[in-house]
């Protein structure tokens, strides 16, 4: 049964904790305030942007196991929401195991999804799941055996652990193995000195699936899913998304096969039972009626944040609904994109000058995240557009976010 929402700020509150409080994660506060949720939002740095819509907001290195138990059980969260993966996730398996705090989904998919090994294994080993050729490799002398026992040309080299494609690159021969090897281990979110190389898949395009487990009137969980959101990625980060996109019947079915069967092995808790709610943003590569299992991340997906202006709930409302056993509806509103807006500078406190003129185009909206530090390639914004024409839809959104010029103050 679906306990009730407290008054937050008060002794009854639905406390919810978020790991991790980038633009995600401050829509995904929003969306939990709107619903009465008492929230504390945690990051590594100081005002971040979930931290200047929460409750509470908390600064630490979540990385750090003491740091991140003693946060907790000074808090007493009902809920820990993990936002990103750098997260000391085998102390959250403890203080789950602890019957401490629940986590979303569970502290197990907390842990497997940290990493791309972690994932990895679980689909194409465990679960049987169609995936690329790849492998782990922990020095550049292994990365190029690897690439030369059957990997081959292209490959991609990816850290295993990473977000927003950081540390990513695509290898077309011998001579780019070193400089992709460097460029993971600067990348990554933790030095790990570990890679994961990818057989490249010659695909026609690639989906993010958002799936959501919530559980339904009788109580038992029940997989629902978003229309597929495809999208364009340039050195692994995403840069546009639309949504629906097109694919044909038995694509859509396998990909949601695909999706469901790493959700169900993500939802187990614990004590064995499909407990773990929310919403997983799986990517997928299609070409033709095949399909390819790619990532799974348990939480909104960047490429997800067109819903904000296509779906009647979006994706955050959606995990929000989900975590705290509520309804949800993943019925599409209207065919839209969204266009990502770099910070062009690196500089703190930027200022974005052309809003307006991004504004008046017809059917748009804009997301400015408040991030207190830019970076020319740091995501600072999203320009979102709806129309009854993806294509429509996507150039007004690609319209509006270059009409944005963030500067220095």
């Amino acid at each position: 049964m679906t306990k009730p929402i407290g008054t937050p700020l008060s002794p009854n509150a639905t406390r919810v904790m978020l790991l991790g409080s980038g633009e995600l994660g401050k829509e995904v506060l929003i969306a939990l305030q709107r619903l009465g949720v008492e929230t504390i939002a945690v990051d590594r740095y100081d005002n971040a942007p979930g931290q200047q819509v929460a409750h509470h907001a908390r600064t630490i290195t979540m990385s750090d196991p003491a740091q991140l138990r003693a946060l907790i059980e000074a808090e007493k969260p009902d809920l820990v929401v993990p936002e990103i993966e750098a997260i000391a996730t085998p102390e959250l398996q403890a203080l789950e195991a602890e019957g401490k705090v629940r986590v979303i989904p569970t502290a197990r998919a907390a842990r497997l999804t940290m990493d791309r090994e972690g994932i990895r294994r679980l689909a194409a080993e465990t679960l049987g799941l169609p995936t690329s050729p790849y492998q782990f490799c922990d020095s550049l002398a292994e990365l190029q055996a690897a690439i030369d026992g059957g990997i081959g040309y292209p490959c991609i080299v990816k850290p295993v652990m990473s977000s927003s494609g950081k540390g990513q690159s695509k290898i077309d021969s011998a001579a780019d193995v070193q400089k992709a090897w460097d460029y993971a281990m600067a990348g990554g979110r933790v030095s790990h000195g570990r890679v994961i190389v990818e057989g490249f898949i010659d695909f026609d395009y690639e989906i993010t699936q958002l799936t959501v487990r919530a559980p339904g009137p009788d109580g038992q969980v029940q997989t629902h899913f978003c229309e597929p959101i495809g999208h364009i990625q340039v050195s692994g980060d995403y840069v546009e998304s639309w949504q629906p996109h097109p694919m044909s019947a038995t694509a859509l079915q396998r990909s949601r096969e695909i999706a469901q069967a790493i959700t169900d092995n993500l939802g187990v808790g614990l004590d064995g039972q499909p407990s773990g709610w929310g919403l997983f943003g799986v990517e997928l590569f299609v070409k033709g009626d095949a399909v390819w299992f790619s990532e799974v991340s348990p939480r909104p997906h960047d490429t997800g944040m067109v819903t904000l202006i296509t779906q009647w709930q979006n994706e955050f409302e959606l995990h929000a609904r989900a975590i705290l056993g509520l309804p949800v509806d993943t019925t599409l509103k209207s065919p839209g994109a969204s266009a990502v807006i770099y910070g062009g500078v690196d500089a703190q406190g930027i200022v974005f000058d052309g809003v307006a003129d991004a504004l008046a185009v017809p059917g748009t909206e804009l997301r400015l995240f408040g991030k207190p530090e830019s970076f020319a390639k740091r995501r600072m914004g999203v320009a979102l557009a709806h129309d009854g024409d993806v294509a429509v839809a996507r150039q007004r959104a690609k319209l509006a976010a270059g009409k944005v010029k963030p500067r220095t103050a």
